[in-house]
């Protein structure tokens, strides 16, 4: 990071087999730069929970906002996005489905990820296994840390990535997204496919899916582009 010091409003959205813990270094870095940040706690029920629950966090905010989704959460931030103190979205290695797309099919046009082989389904709701999660959600990081965000893994609803959005703010308000070029849990090329699609100004980090926590500096600093290049 620069060092210079910003002002303005970040909410930060997390994804499927995580919670807001995984932002926790971001976090860090965005409040030394004088931003005030706050991490939406997700349900991961469905995105009409998932959405209500970011609408919440921007209600609270105080002005213009700049909202950050990694993985599913690409999908909340489209639907949520629409909000108006949003001026900005930042995709991490983030889902970004057209209005009421087949995100499902979209996906399929690509070879799928180790990740997905490891979905465990109980009761309704789905997790990852601890191989999957290690190996292929959390490649790329210390063991100490991949186990300790495996201990807070997030549970889904098995329906959750079945939902369609209703609304597709990446069409209206300036888009960054950071491609996770080692991604074992979301393909590359899709990213990349999503990134271009959205005419986003684009990074592309030598890291697994989970760069917010690789690669926090480079994620905290992106966000911080996105504040600066949206400020009034």
């Amino acid at each position: 990071m620069s060092g210079e010091t910003a002002t303005g409003n970040v909410v930060l959205v997390h994804g499927a087999y995580a919670d807001g813990s995984s932002w926790a270094d971001v976090i860090v870095l965005l409040q030394r730069a004088g931003i005030s940040v706050t991490a939406v706690q997700n349900p991961l029920t469905s995105l009409t929970d998932d959405a209500a629950a970011t609408t919440r966090a921007l209600d609270m905010q105080d002005g213009p906002t700049v909202l950050v989704g990694h993985s599913w959460a690409g999908t909340v931030i489209s639907q949520a996005g629409t909000h108006p103190n949003v001026v900005g979205l930042v995709y991490v290695a983030a889902r970004a489905p057209d209005v009421d797309e087949d995100y499902g099919a979209l996906a399929g046009q690509y070879p799928t990820p180790p990740a997905s082989a490891g979905l465990v389904h109980s009761d309704g709701f789905a997790g990852l296994s601890e191989a999957a999660f290690l190996e292929d959600f959390a490649n790329g990081l210390d063991s100490e840390r991949a186990h300790q965000l495996y201990a807070v893994q997030g549970r889904i609803a098995d329906t959750l990535f079945g939902a369609r959005t209703t609304a597709a703010a990446w069409h209206d308000k300036p888009c960054w997204y950071a491609v996770s070029k080692d991604d074992r849990t979301t393909n590359t090329d899709l990213e990349r496919f999503l990134a271009k699609r959205m005419d986003a100004t684009t990074i592309e980090l030598d890291s697994g899916h989970l760069s917010l926590v690789s690669h926090a500096p480079q994620i905290a600093d992106l966000i911080l582009e996105a504040v600066t290049k949206t400020r009034a």
